[in-house]
């Protein structure tokens, strides 16, 4: 069931309740107070949840925006080039 925020005119602390999407009110009742309550736009928490997909999704965010920082020159990340015994290799041009 979605949640809807409502906010109440006599600046009393906003309040969340759940209705189901085929019945959403315009209106609440304040608890605080009593007064008529108008339900407040706000934008969807569709980034909420602890699923491994939303932790990837999360870690991948971070790493875009703050890299992982090297300390150290990688080892050897190339092979050497391979030398050839063959002496008819040797008469080849060279680049």
């Amino acid at each position: 069931m979605p949640t809807y925020v409502f906010r109440c005119r006599s600046d009393c602390a906003d309040f969340v309740e759940r209705h189901s999407m085929a019945a959403i009110p315009d209106a609440a009742t304040c608890p605080e107070c009593g007064a008529d309550a108008r339900r407040v736009i706000g934008s969807p928490a569709l980034g909420v949840g602890d699923s491994s997909a939303m932790r990837l999704q999360d870690a991948t965010k971070a790493s875009a925006e703050a890299p992982a920082v090297v300390s150290s020159v990688p080892g050897r990340g190339r092979r050497a080039t391979p030398v050839s015994s063959n002496p008819l290799h040797r008469k080849l041009p060279r680049p």
